[in-house]
């Protein structure tokens, strides 16, 4: 017979219930009643909150979005087809969270957060709130720092700034993706980190655009946040928000970001889709009441912020595409209200091979000329009104009247200037460069070039000024003005090159 020992036992169970926590795992549990399309109508949540996080069996996530009397009305974020009648739904008590910092450069990832590039899990020990309240107008300054595209014909005519919101808009296949793609690839050596946001895409164009920016050397500081046309619309609609959350961290921590949303016409519609799911009333063109807040709330989060604050900046470029060029329509007017300006892209022009196509006339920017250097501010002033003086001189000559010489003067000069501001795809131009280039073409000195050899006159003189006037490009670049002194060695060279060329 074994003997117990009395002060041994005593010891153990002494040991137990010092070492004993006290662990109630309280969480409300509610019922799925149906599911399909995207959501699901859960009962019993009664204690949850709007936008708080709820777990099917399967640790598929979900979005609290209709708060009803005796239901939720719950977006679920992944697979909708493994959750049935009768599952059980726990609330987590937390807001969805995207992670954020270094470890999300460089990768392609979907709307939460998971890798989906093939290069390993993330290494992120922050996170941030997918739904973000943007900065209040005593925690911004005024935009006044170049965000420098590379494109002539925005840098010189619609600047952007950093912290502005610059719509691109036009109809498909006019170019947009590619005006954002360039302004990512332009940012390389800048220190700005980019984001991508894909939603609605085809998954071949996406994968086509991370291929560019790894040929490029821009996927080393670009993120890219896909949501494909096959993704489910609540993981479209929330797309945005989680890569605004993402850039947001740098703009907080004193860095300089780019977010480019490609493209905010298809979150609309993912929006739409889920509403109308969730009975909420239409409106027009049957979106919901609350479509421009959907937008609005994620744009203004876009700032520089203050210098208390740090003077981060995160910069934005949604895309809208229009049906027919189509501007009125319910979301480019919405979007065109919200943003600081916007960028026209016009079927007709693209067409006719004027690439970037855009419409002088209706592209604008409401921070003007606050985000240029000096050098090109006073170069590139009047280039937006002489390009519209030229458009109406050009339909005018169409009619075949005889001109006198003046006017045809300033017609060919016209027709030199549109070829001059024509670029290729993903080559983006150093801003010096440009402004070298608009000087010679607003002053004249390409007059007498033959239209089509344009593109090698701006080749060839960019070739003789960095090679023989290396040292006042260095001048201009450093003091960033063109001063009386700069512009008179600018016009000599441009005169010894002309020349030189017979």
């Amino acid at each position: 017979m074994t003997s117990f020992k009395a002060d041994e036992i005593a010891s153990v169970i002494q040991k137990e219930i010092e070492q004993y926590e006290s662990q109630l795992d309280v969480r409300e549990v509610g019922t799925v009643l149906e599911v399909g399309d995207g959501i699901a109508r859960v009962h019993g949540l009664s204690g949850v909150m709007a936008g708080e996080m709820v777990e099917f069996p399967g640790n598929v996530i979900g979005l609290a979005f209709n708060l009803e009397e005796n239901s939720v009305g719950v977006i679920i974020l992944g697979d909708f087809l493994s959750i049935n009648e009768g599952d059980p739904v726990r609330a987590l008590g937390t807001l969805l969270s995207v992670p954020v910092g270094d470890a999300v450069v460089g990768r392609v990832l979907d709307p939460l957060g998971n890798p989906i590039d093939g290069k390993g899990p993330l290494n992120a020990t922050e996170t941030r709130p997918v739904e973000f309240l943007a900065p209040g107008v005593a925690g911004r300054q005024p935009v006044c720092e170049p965000m420098q595209t590379g494109i002539k014909a925005i840098d010189a005519m619609t600047p952007i700034g950093r912290g502005q919101r610059e719509l691109i808009i036009g109809d498909r296949k006019t170019g947009k993706t590619a005006v954002a793609l360039d302004t990512i690839l332009n940012q390389k050596n800048t220190g700005v980190k980019c984001f991508y946001v894909a939603v609605g895409q085809k998954d071949s164009s996406v994968a086509g655009v991370v291929k560019i920016l790894e040929e490029h050397g821009a996927l080393d500081y670009t993120t890219v946040i896909v949501s494909g046309a096959s993704a489910p619309a609540p993981l479209q609609y929330v797309a945005p928000y989680a890569g605004t959350a993402m850039a947001e961290y740098f703009m907080f921590n004193n860095q300089h970001a780019l977010i480019v949303y490609d493209d905010l016409s298809k979150q609309a519609a993912a929006y739409r889709q889920l509403s109308l799911l969730m009975r909420r009333p239409p409106g027009r063109e049957a979106y919901p009441g609350d479509v421009f807040y959907c937008h609005s709330r994620l744009l203004e989060r876009s700032a520089k912020l203050s210098d208390d604050l740090g003077g981060g900046s995160l910069t934005s470029l949604p895309i809208i595409e229009t049906l027919e060029g189509e501007v009125s329509a319910y979301i480019p007017t919405n979007v065109i209200s919200i943003t600081d300006g916007q960028i026209y892209l016009q079927p007709d022009l693209f067409f006719a091979g004027i690439r970037p196509a855009m419409n002088v006339g209706i592209s604008v920017s409401r921070v003007g000329g606050a985000a240029q250097i000096k050098a090109m501010k006073s170069v590139a002033g009047g280039l937006r009104l002489d390009l519209a003086a030229f458009r109406e001189l050009e339909a005018f000559a169409q009619l075949g009247t005889d001109l006198d010489a003046a006017t045809q003067a300033r017609l060919d000069r016209g027709y030199r200037m549109v070829e001059l501001l024509k670029q290729p795809q993903y080559q983006p131009m150093d801003v010096i460069d440009q402004v070298i280039m608009i000087y010679a073409g607003t002053r004249g000195y390409l007059d007498k070039t033959d239209i089509k050899l344009v593109p090698q006159y701006e080749k060839d003189v960019l070739a003789f000024m960095h090679d023989q006037k290396s040292d006042f490009m260095e001048r201009l670049r450093s003091g960033g003005s063109m001063s009386d002194e700069l512009e008179e060695e600018l016009k000599a060279a441009l005169v010894e090159f002309n020349s030189s060329r017979g």
